[in-house]
Parts: structure tokens; C-alpha cells; sequence
């Protein structure tokens, strides 16, 4: 599945499109995770894009009285090709057109979503959303107020999006390993100092996983084209049996909350 650092890189790819007039949006498929609305095409069609940027892992893309927001989904990804090229991929559900170029969403397992929306920050789907990790609001003081009462381990409090999001399955795996900590500790037992570490190695993968292009994990491409290569860089996320690169001891796998969790039992405490 896409993850942040994904849709960063995606958001990214796209920018250029900023004060480009999106001439029209043409639907092949509107049964994605929600039906797609049916006045969307008409509420689109000639307005100009004053930015686009990411919410979580939603695309959001802003006109003038409307704003669109897109979710990859787990297997969506966008590319961008020449207006005149009739080349088209199965799965191709949404194209944005513009004078020269468009923008594809193809999605394989149609999980991914296309809104629209006057205020994005009233959407039932973004209203109850968590801080973002790379915002000065998420500190140690944050994570550990969040910590006190929980009855969660920290990587699952990590990862629940009303609390924080865009901490996804490798992320938190990896940012756990960076601090340290094992991904089964009690939240109500990790010290504030501890918090600062992991609020630290988040802020640290992710800005490097961004960096980097993101995690090529099977198909994932931007939509420019380019892999992400974070998985170059990859500590624990899907080595198991590995030797770890601290003390050469077996990176172990387990599952957790029905995803696959890597850690070192040595490092990681």
C-alpha cells in the first residue's frame, strides 16, 4: 500500500499541474472503494488548479469553490502521459485532462477513491484524522500525553490515524528500530525520553523515505515514472531471518493487528 512518504512523492510528481486549467475529468470506472459522485465531472470541467497538496495519504488537489480529494488506495497509483497518447492500461479508472498532458489513477484492487468536496477539513473522511507526523504539533509531549492511558502497544498507537497519521506498517517498523523500542512495549510504559526518541526516528525515516522517492514495494512507481528506492535502506521491514545490521542477530517477524511486524528482540527493548 502506498504510504506517506508514497503520496508525498506522488503529490510531488504532480505539482508541476499547479495553474494549469484541468479541462475535464473522464471517469471509465466510477465503483472505486465509494461510488465516485455523479455531478463530478460537471463541477470540474475548465477550472484551474491553485495547489495541490496531501492530507494523510489523500491526494488533494484545490479549484476554485471545490477541492478533489484522491486516495491510492492499496494498489492506486497515478502517471502522467501526453494528451494525444492513446496508450491505456487495464485498471486506468480516472484520467485528468489537460491542454497537453493528463494525469492517470489506475488502481488494480479499486480501493483507492475520488471526492469532492467544498471544505476538505468538514469531510467525514478527513475530519477526524490525527495530527501529521512532520509537524512541529507532533513532539515528545504529544506522544506521551497519548501514551499515558492507552491500553495499546506502541506500534499499534502509532498507527492509529486518529491519533497520528501516515505512520503506516514500515514506517513504524522501521522508526521503532531506529529507536530502539520493541514494537510490543505497552504505550503506558514507554518514558518521555523514549518518546522523544521515536518522534525523532519518525520524522527521520519519513523525511528520508521522501527523500528517497518512497518504498518500491512490488508496483509502486511515481507519477513521474521513477521507483522509490527506500527499500535500499530498509533496517527490519521484510527481513526476516535477516541478520540485523546492530548485532547480527535474526531480524524476527511476527503478526500484529493482521500485519506482519519486523523487529530485532535483541536491539529493540
Amino acid at each position: 500500500m502506498p504510504e506517506l512518504p508514497e503520496v508525498e512523492t506522488t503529490v510531488r510528481a504532480i505539482s508541476g499541474f499547479e495553474n494549469s486549467i484541468l479541462e475535464k475529468i473522464v471517469i471509465h470506472n466510477r465503483s472505486l472503494r465509494w461510488e465516485v459522485d455523479k455531478d463530478l465531472e460537471k463541477l470540474t470541467a475548465n477550472k484551474r488548479i491553485y495547489k495541490i497538496s496531501r492530507r494523510a495519504k489523500y491526494i488533494i488537489i484545490k479549484l476554485d469553490v471545490y477541492s478533489l480529494m484522491l486516495h491510492l488506495g492499496m494498489s492506486g497509483k497515478l502517471r502522467i502521459q501526453n494528451k494525444k497518447d492513446n496508450y491505456f492500461k487495464k485498471h486506468d479508472h480516472v484520467e485528468f485532462v489537460f491542454k497537453d498532458k493528463k494525469i492517470i489513477f489506475n488502481d488494480v484492487r479499486r480501493f483507492g477513491s475520488l471526492h469532492i468536496t467544498k471544505n476538505i477539513n468538514d469531510h467525514p473522511l478527513i475530519s477526524n484524522l490525527g495530527i501529521e507526523p512532520l509537524s512541529r504539533s507532533f513532539n515528545k509531549d504529544y506522544l506521551h500525553a497519548l501514551t499515558l492511558d492507552s491500553k495499546l502497544n506502541i506500534k499499534k498507537l502509532l498507527m492509529d490515524q486518529k491519533k497520528v497519521v501516515g505512520v503506516g506498517n514500515i514506517y513504524a517498523s522501521e522508526s521503532l528500530f531506529l529507536a530502539s523500542i520493541n514494537p510490543l512495549r505497552p504505550a503506558k510504559k514507554i518514558s518521555l525520553s523514549e518518546c522523544d526518541d521515536i518522534i525523532k526516528a519518525i520524522k527521520k525515516v519519513l523525511k528520508q523515505a521522501i527523500k528517497m522517492g518512497g518504498t518500491t514495494l512490488k508496483d509502486f512507481y511515481s507519477a513521474d515514472g521513477s521507483e522509490g528506492y527506500f527499500k535500499l535502506e530498509l533496517n527490519v521491514y521484510g527481513l526476516e531471518d535477516k541478520p540485523c545490521k546492530k548485532c547480527k542477530r535474526k531480524i524476527k517477524r511476527i503478526v500484529l493487528g493482521q500485519r506482519s511486524t519486523f523487529f530485532c528482540e535483541n536491539c529493540q527493548v
